[in-house]
């Protein structure tokens, strides 16, 4: 009975968790016509000049070929998903064959399909760059292992395999087709290899070893005191602007830049860990969207308004909400009421676009403010110890709660031989913490949206889950000839089905938040001095330490308590953990745009679960109504 109970839930966790995750991956299933479409523009706007002049082909096959590139990107275009920009890109992309069908000039041919894969990005939110820096060393091994036989050790197209190949491989030191290339140029170059040629597609390299092949190969463009030139614009403030962050740096083509510009992306390239010094922090990702969102609002695409709105939040206010929380806590929670405020009136769409406006203004000082209020070259030594202490505390409480009670309950039941099980449970969830953050980082188009629909739907299983063993538990406690029960039954009725149950909320509530943390983390690192990382490890350490002090201590309570007491206070412990679950799912869902956010008056304990929003609460009271009715009746029935 129970192990069919769990498997029922269990479908449950898959409808509710993964298939809205396959849905979200969806535009993932269309990534190679998307990055098809992408690989095809790009050629055009290097390939196509050279063939017309002046309204003159200089070579036929060449031209046919410009045409045949045309033609796919229509089909390939038709491929893609709709999108309310679609029917304008599909118009453009027509425009473009037209363009080539009548010889229209070079430039304006590579100009408009720059546009375009520009719109196409955007539209599609295709990733251009890769999650961290590259490794160059990794990117000359591979080229050495996979590219120098036939573009040769120095790169330039005179490998032992360039006399036997036609075309010849291209030389990289090609300063007029080079300078015309982006690093996602390269990149989709390796990714799709080029039809026609012995350039084939390195599909056997992963996301992060192709990205590292392709800063290696654009450093033969450069020379040495190009890059030496560079390094020194660099290190002066007012360039920082020019390449701000990785994307930046591989969506440049040289061409397009000036001398010392071209010197910094030069050297950027060579040095992609030097990047991060001018990435944008959270806070001007949370402008910049706040920005684009008024804008698009006043455009009439509410939707891009919306989506800009969350994101300014999940992408750029939530991830620096820990350190501001250290220094001024009202100020945290007037913004974020602020912003949730924002995304309704833009979800709604009633108000009007000078209204919207002056709100993303108000939001957009509010910000500066608290920039202010972390102003400096990177966290104090202070704040990184606080910030990292309370993010460990903040999202491991609720595991370390859940997993105490489980291994207990397993000991107190006579089955510890279930108890390595469950810790398999959890450290399986801390691998697939990092898998998914690493897969949404370099796999999948996995947005932040995504990471908060999934948080959602799994706290709500989660919820669930506890919510059911909190029963059981007290079932049990209150089971006819309670003693004979407690001598003879209960080893046998802790079976396979009840342990898996176990070891699979045991990993849910690990895994719930895993991801997320990681990524608060890789956040606080950036936003720390180099030289007061150790602050930040020892806060983490410490979290640790207090977490596995608090475990202990509930484990040395539990086992002193008699089995009947045992029984009901784990499952009132269980009970309050799928209430706070719940609060937090229904928060994750309304932060990610999936539920209205009707805001009341009343107290916000993040530790609880509480949030002031009619749909959060009012979750958490049908759970502990029912929770209480059942009670009664439970407690009804044994008087009779």
């Amino acid at each position: 009975m129970v192990l069919r109970r769990l498997l029922r839930r269990l479908a449950l966790f898959a409808v509710l968790v993964f298939a809205p995750t396959l849905c979200l991956s969806a535009p993932a299933s269309d990534n190679a016509a998307l990055q098809s479409l992408l690989h095809l523009l790009d050629y055009l706007a290097v390939d196509y000049p050279p063939v017309v002049a002046n309204g003159g082909i200089s070579d036929e096959g060449e031209y046919a070929e410009q045409r045949e590139f045309a033609a796919q990107a229509k089909a390939l275009m038709a491929q893609l998903p709709d999108r309310a920009d679609k029917p304008h890109l599909e118009a453009s992309v027509k425009q473009l064959a037209d363009f080539i069908d009548h010889r229209a000039p070079g430039a304006d041919v590579q100009t408009f399909c720059r546009k375009l894969s520009s719109e196409v990005i955007a539209a599609y939110q295709v990733e251009v760059a890769p999650a961290m820096a590259p490794s160059l060393q990794t990117g000359a091994a591979l080229y050495a292992a996979n590219c120098a036989q036939c573009h040769g050790s120095l790169g330039f197209g005179d490998g032992p395999l360039a006399t036997t190949l036609d075309p010849k491989p291209i030389n990289f030191h090609d300063g007029h087709r080079q300078n015309e290339r982006s690093l996602y140029s390269l990149y989709s170059t390796i990714s799709l290899g080029v039809k026609g040629t012995a350039m084939r597609a390195f599909s056997e390299l992963d996301s992060a070893q192709r990205w590292a092949l392709s800063f290696y190969v654009s450093n033969f463009l450069a020379d040495d005191e190009e890059r030496a030139r560079g390094a020194t614009l660099w290190r002066e403030p007012r360039h920082r602007n020019t390449f701000a962050g990785l994307a930046a740096v591989t969506r440049a083509f040289p061409a397009n830049y000036n001398d010392d510009d071209r010197a910094i992306l030069a050297y950027l390239r060579s040095r992609p860990d030097q990047i991060a010094a001018g990435m944008p922090k959270p806070l001007d990702t949370a402008r910049n969207k706040l920005d684009s969102s008024a804008a698009a609002y006043r455009a009439g695409n509410r939707k891009q308004a919306y989506d800009d709105a969350v994101s300014a939040y999940l992408d750029g206010f939530e991830l620096i909400e820990t350190p501001l929380v250290a220094v001024n806590p009202a100020l945290k929670d007037t913004i974020e009421r602020a912003m949730e405020n924002y995304r309704q009136a833009v979800k709604d769409g009633s108000a009007a676009p000078g209204d919207v406006a002056r709100q993303s203004r108000a939001i957009i000082a509010q910000l500066e403010e608290a920039d202010a209020a972390l102003s400096g070259n990177g966290l104090s030594p202070i704040m990184a110890f606080t910030s990292s202490l309370i993010i460990l505390l903040r999202e491991g409480l609720e595991a370390i709660l859940v997993l105490a009670a489980i291994i207990t309950f397993l000991i107190k039941t006579e089955r510890r031989d279930a108890v390595p099980q469950v810790h398999l449970g959890w450290v399986a969830a801390l691998a697939a913490g990092v898998l998914t953050w690493y897969a949404a980082k370099e796999l999948i188009s996995f947005t932040s949206i995504s990471r908060e629909l999934m948080e959602g739907y799994t706290a709500l299983f989660s919820a669930v889950m506890l919510l059911y063993v909190g029963y059981w538990l007290h079932n049990h406690s209150h089971a006819e000839r309670w003693k004979s029960f407690i001598r003879g039954r209960i080893h046998d009725s802790v079976g396979a089905g009840t342990v898996w149950g176990l070891v699979f909320i045991s990993f849910v509530a690990v895994y719930r938040e895993a991801a997320e943390t990681i990524l608060f983390y890789e956040t606080l690192w950036l936003q720390t001095a180099a030289g007061d990382h150790r602050y930040l490890l020892a806060g983490l350490l410490a979290a640790a330490v207090i977490l596995l002090g608090m475990a202990w201590a509930m484990f040395r309570l539990s086992v002193r308590l008699p089995l009947k007491l045992f029984f009901r206070a784990n499952a009132a412990l269980l009970t309050l953990l799928a209430v706070v679950f719940a609060g937090k799912g229904i928060a994750a869902l309304q932060e990610a745009g999936q539920l209205r956010v009707d805001p009341i008056n009343f107290p916000e304990i993040h530790l609880l679960g509480i949030y002031p929003t009619l749909e959060s609460l009012g979750a958490q009271l049908t759970l502990v109504t029912a929770a209480v009715a059942w009670l009664l009746y439970a407690r009804s029935r044994e008087q009779h």
